[in-house]
C-alpha cells in the first residue's frame, strides 16, 4: 500500500508522527440530545436539549455541523450552512426526531451520502440534498408522532418537498495540500426547472470551552475580520490560522454563547450570540451581528443564484497565518489542482486495495461503505468525574444525588476520536457501541 501517495502519508502519519489525521470530519452530524449535554434534573436528554434550541444554545461537551471538519481536540470547528430563502431557520445541522417523536424512535429525516475519504482525510467527498422550498420540521414531528408503531414512518420525501425535482445538489469536497492546508470546494447545482437562490456559509466557530474552564494564559480565542476574503483565527492551543473565502464574500461575526434571553427569558452576556447569524441572514437582523467583526463565532455568506440546471461553486481555505502563499494564491487554480490531484490518489489507493475479481460496481459499494466509516469519526469528550460532580453525583464526594445516568464510571475520561456504527447516533456506550474504535 506505501506505494501510494496516500499509502505514504499513512506511513508518514503512523511512523513518523505527520499530523496527518490531526483534522478530519470530527463533528457530529447531530449533537443535541446526547447525555453528555444533559444537566437536567430528570435525565430526559432530549427534551432537555432539542434541536429547536441547538441554534441558541452553546454546546459543551461536542459541537455539530454539515459536511463540517474540526482539529482532533475540536477547538476549531468548520463547516457548511445554507439558506433557500424560505426555510424559517438557518440550515446549520441535520433534523431527526427524537423517541417520542418518531413512530419509529429517533430518526434523521435529511438526504445526505458520504461518497469518499482517504484514511488520512487527505481527500474527502460527500453529498447534500437541499430542498429549495420550506423544510418541513413541524410536518415531519406531527405527522410521525400521530402515527403507530405498526404504521410506515412519514420521511421527508413523502412532505413533497422535491417534487419536480426543486432542490440542489450540494457537494463538499475537502483536500489537503498538508496536514495542516485544507481546500474545501462546494459545488451546488440546481436540479429545478427555474433558477433559485441559495446563500452558502462557510461557519467557523470555537467550541466554547472558556466559560466553564480557564483558558491557557486568560488568553480567549478570537476570529477578526482580515479583510476582503479572509478570516482571522487566534486560539491559545491551536496558534494563528486563516481562513480563506471568495473575495465577495460578506463576513459576519457573533459569539457562540447561549441566547439566554430566547430561550429561558434570561439575560445575555453579550448581545452577540450563537445565533446571530441566523438572525442576520434569515430574518434580516444586521443588529445581531457584530459590527466590530469579532468573535467566537463567524460566517462567509456567498449569495447565488442558481441557473436552473446549472451549477455553480464556491471555495475556502483553511491554512496557518505567515505560511508562503501556494501556486496560483489560495483560492486560485492551485486550489483547483490540489483537490483534482487527491482526487486522482484516492482513486490510485483504493484500487490497490481493492481484492482481485471484484467488479466495477463491488468496488465502488466497497469503497462507499469505507468512506462511510471514515466520515462517521467523532469527537467524544466526556470528563465524567467532573459531570458527575457538576450532577452532584458522584460517588466519592458526598452525592446529593442518586438518580444520575453513568455514576458508577467516575474513573472514565475520553477525549479521543471514534468511529461510530452510525454517524446520526452519538457514543453513549450502549453494548453495542464497543465495536466503535479509537482512531489516533
Amino acid at each position: 500500500m506505501d506505494f501510494t501517495a496516500e499509502g505514504r502519508r499513512l506511513a508518514a502519519a503512523d511512523e513518523q508522527g505527520v499530523p496527518w489525521r490531526r483534522w478530519g470530519p470530527y463533528l457530529s452530524d447531530r449533537q443535541w440530545g446526547t447525555v453528555r449535554e444533559d444537566y437536567s434534573r430528570t435525565g430526559d436528554a432530549w427534551s432537555y436539549f432539542t434541536h429547536d434550541q441547538a441554534r441558541s444554545r452553546a454546546y459543551r461537551w461536542g459541537e455539530d455541523g454539515i459536511a463540517g471538519i474540526s482539529d482532533d481536540q475540536q477547538h476549531l470547528c468548520l463547516s457548511l450552512a445554507l439558506w433557500n430563502h424560505a426555510d424559517p431557520i438557518l440550515k446549520e445541522r441535520f433534523f431527526g426526531l427524537t423517541n417520542a417523536e418518531g413512530n419509529h424512535g429517533e430518526d434523521v429525516k435529511e438526504y445526505y451520502f458520504h461518497l469518499d475519504s482517504t484514511p488520512t482525510h487527505s481527500y474527502m467527498r460527500m453529498l447534500y440534498k437541499y430542498p429549495q422550498t420550506a423544510y418541513p420540521y413541524e410536518d415531519l414531528v406531527v405527522t410521525n408522532r400521530g402515527r403507530s408503531r405498526t404504521e410506515l414512518e412519514y420521511e421527508l420525501l413523502d412532505t413533497g418537498v422535491f417534487a419536480g425535482n426543486r432542490y440542489f445538489d450540494v457537494e463538499v469536497e475537502y483536500a489537503k495540500a498538508d496536514p495542516e492546508d485544507m481546500v474545501a470546494v462546494i459545488t451546488v447545482t440546481n436540479r429545478g426547472p427555474a433558477d433559485a437562490p441559495l446563500d452558502v456559509l462557510a461557519s467557523v466557530w470555537f467550541r466554547n470551552t472558556w466559560s466553564w474552564a480557564p483558558t491557557p494564559g486568560g488568553k480567549m480565542p478570537a476570529l477578526a475580520d482580515g479583510g476582503r476574503g479572509k478570516i482571522l483565527i487566534s486560539h491559545p492551543r491551536l496558534g494563528q490560522w486563516v481562513l480563506w473565502v471568495d473575495a465577495d464574500a460578506e463576513c459576519l461575526f457573533t459569539e457562540n454563547e447561549t441566547n439566554a434571553a430566547r430561550l429561558f427569558g434570561g439575560q445575555n452576556r453579550t448581545p452577540y450570540v450563537k445565533d446571530g447569524i441566523d438572525l442576520c441572514v434569515v430574518h434580516g437582523r444586521a443588529d445581531a451581528v457584530n459590527p466590530a467583526r469579532t468573535g467566537t463565532k463567524a460566517a462567509a455568506r456567498h449569495r447565488l443564484m442558481v441557473p436552473a440546471g446549472g451549477s455553480q461553486t464556491v471555495r475556502w481555505r483553511l491554512r496557518p497565518a505567515g505560511a508562503a502563499p501556494p501556486p496560483g494564491g489560495e483560492l486560485g487554480t492551485g486550489a483547483g489542482a490540489l483537490v483534482a490531484r487527491r482526487r486522482a490518489e484516492a482513486d490510485e489507493f483504493y484500487q490497490g486495495i481493492t481484492p482481485p475479481g471484484v467488479d466495477a460496481e463491488g468496488a465502488m459499494i466497497m469503497r462507499r461503505a469505507l468512506a462511510g466509516m471514515l466520515w462517521s469519526k467523532q469527537f467524544y469528550y466526556f470528563d465524567l468525574d467532573r459531570w458527575l460532580q457538576e450532577h452532584e453525583a458522584h460517588p466519592l464526594r458526598d452525592p446529593k444525588r442518586v438518580d444520575v445516568r453513568n455514576r458508577h464510571w467516575f474513573h472514565m475520561q475520553n477525549g479521543n476520536i471514534l468511529s461510530m456504527p452510525d454517524c446520526w447516533e452519538y457514543p453513549w456506550y450502549a453494548a453495542w457501541t464497543w465495536l466503535s474504535t479509537a482512531c489516533p
